[in-house]
């Protein structure tokens, strides 16, 4: 089972992109958070509000940022090369269980400050799900 569509019309330029705003500007939010994850010191992480991170394991929050980073190159590399990009889609809805996962973390926390985050990544991520899969999906290279 793929979750792209073949039998779909051509998308339109504007549709396309649309698409490819979003996934850039997915793939760079999620690789700024991927950064910050993976790169900065637990203290500086809680520093800036991320204070979850001071009770979790080090492995944890460095996976997550693994997670982040390989789903913010998914949702870009497949499409931009054509090699394989249905894994685009898949990219996108790793990247929207991350947030499946997310959001109630911070509500059992308390955190529903950071909610709106969340439901950023969640609308782009569902976005781009949708776009490539049923308004705009990309031909792989022939």
């Amino acid at each position: 089972m793929t979750l792209t569509s073949t039998d779909t019309p051509p998308a339109s330029r504007n549709w396309n992109i649309a698409l490819w705003v979003g996934q850039i500007a997915l793939a760079a939010l999620y690789l700024m958070a991927a950064w910050m994850k993976g790169m900065m010191p637990i203290a500086d992480l809680a520093q800036m509000g991320m204070t979850w991170v001071t009770g979790a394991p080090i492995w944890l929050v460095r996976g997550i940022a693994l997670m982040e980073f390989l789903g913010a190159v998914g949702v870009i590399l497949p499409a931009a090369t054509r090699i394989l990009p249905f894994l685009t889609v898949w990219a996108a809805a790793g990247l929207l269980a991350i947030q499946a996962l997310a959001i109630p973390f911070h509500l059992i926390r308390g955190e529903a400050n950071v909610l709106g985050f969340n439901l950023i990544y969640v609308a782009l991520a569902v976005f781009v799900l949708w776009g490539r899969t049923r308004k705009a999906p990309i031909a792989p290279r022939a």
